[in-house]
């Protein structure tokens, strides 16, 4: 990210429970801390993994907003970005 934030982008959640395990951690850390959520998260501003997904592509984003809207998230997102909560 920008500024050169350090974000967790492994390990990508590989079922349910693993999913789930990044949310509850994304709950402890508070709706307001915006950094937290970005590195809990793994956001990165480009594609990411073996098939290049992007924020584009995952369910919980809303194209004319840019936004995410994973509860857990609820954050402004550009297109071409990636986070390890992508989903389909």
């Amino acid at each position: 990210m920008a500024d050169g934030l350090k974000t967790q982008t492994e390990p990508f959640p590989e079922d349910n429970h693993q999913f789930e395990k990044v949310l509850v951690e994304l709950r402890k850390a508070g709706k307001d801390n915006l950094d937290a959520k970005l590195d809990i998260s793994g956001f990165v501003d480009h594609p990411y993994g073996e098939d290049e997904q992007r924020c584009l592509e995952c369910m919980y984003y809303l194209v004319h907003r840019k936004w995410c809207d994973l509860p857990e998230l609820e954050l402004p997102v550009e297109a071409h970005w990636w986070c390890r909560l992508w989903r389909i």
